[in-house]
């Protein structure tokens, strides 16, 4: 494995919290199997490719995070249609189906996932976008296969930190994938990501980081109680408007970190954010 590889300083024994509430073995096993059938429900629907609807594979993605005992909230304006690079900060596996439920994309991935069962295949068939990520040469021509992909009007979700971190830290967005959006002329849509306790506090159940095997971390999502996922759609970053990849880099996670400190004092403020809906603009409403 090559040095220049992105990584984090979290391990689960440093930053996931082991003293938290969990839910009883019957309905953690249940939302287990409910999570295990939606995937392979995926997988054997997958085959219609651009046939499924949109909105029904936003509900899909939802749905799986909402089996493993998520639930979900979503603010800030919808995404739009064509080509878009959607990018986000890194702290779990469920990042993947919120990503796609915010705005259905073609998932950029580590090339490793594609050995992970049952998600590995479903990876696949949806059509993710696998990088070697220990072949340097091979970057090059993955900026371009990206770049093709979103010049052909498809949306392509990132997570430019490359690696996961807890959600108490954020790693640096690496500059590479968004020469492919300069190169296609498409906008950038970064998006915030974090977990919250329903007391409203960080949960770090769902943080999948350092060596933690993958079933190992779905079983701590399925028996944590009442953790919710929070997503923030940051405003678009217009092509054109940065000279090169640096500064658009710097300029997506600008967004995503501004948008955890709006997050943070819209919490303080008592605004209670509704549950994503399928509408130009996702509403709060104070209480």
């Amino acid at each position: 494995m090559s040095v220049w590889l992105p990584g984090a300083p979290c391990t689960p024994r440093a930053c996931v919290d082991i003293a938290r509430p969990t839910a009883a073995a019957p309905r953690a096993v249940l939302r287990l199997t409910a999570v295990l059938a939606l995937i392979l429900a995926g997988i054997l629907l997958s085959g219609l490719g651009s046939r499924i609807p949109a909105g029904a594979v936003r509900h899909w993605c939802r749905w799986i995070v909402r089996a493993a005992g998520v639930r979900v909230r979503i603010t800030g304006t919808a995404p739009p249609a064509g080509g878009l690079l959607l990018v986000a900060n890194h702290i779990s596996w469920l990042d993947i189906p919120l990503l796609v439920a915010v705005r259905p994309a073609r998932m950029l991935a580590k090339s490793d996932i594609r050995r992970w069962p049952v998600a590995g295949t479903l990876a696949e068939r949806g059509g993710s976008l696998f990088i070697e990520r220990d072949r340097i040469r091979a970057l090059p021509g993955t900026v371009a296969r990206i770049a093709g992909v979103l010049r052909a009007g498809t949306a392509v979700a990132v997570f430019p930190e490359g690696s996961t971190w807890c959600g108490r830290a954020q790693g640096r967005f690496h500059r590479a994938v968004f020469q492919a959006a300069l190169d296609a002329g498409v906008p950038v849509q970064p998006v915030r990501v974090r977990y919250r306790c329903a007391g409203g506090g960080a949960s770090t159940a769902p943080a999948y980081v350092g060596d933690d095997p993958l079933l190992t971390s779905v079983w701590r999502v399925v028996t944590a109680r009442g953790v919710v996922a929070e997503l923030d759609v940051r405003p678009l970053i217009d092509p054109g408007t940065h000279p090169d990849r640096r500064a658009l880099a710097v300029a997506a996670q600008t967004a995503v970190t501004e948008g955890q400190a709006m997050t943070a004092h819209v919490t303080e403020g008592r605004v209670t954010v509704q549950e994503v809906l399928p509408r130009p603009t996702i509403r709060a409403s104070l209480r």
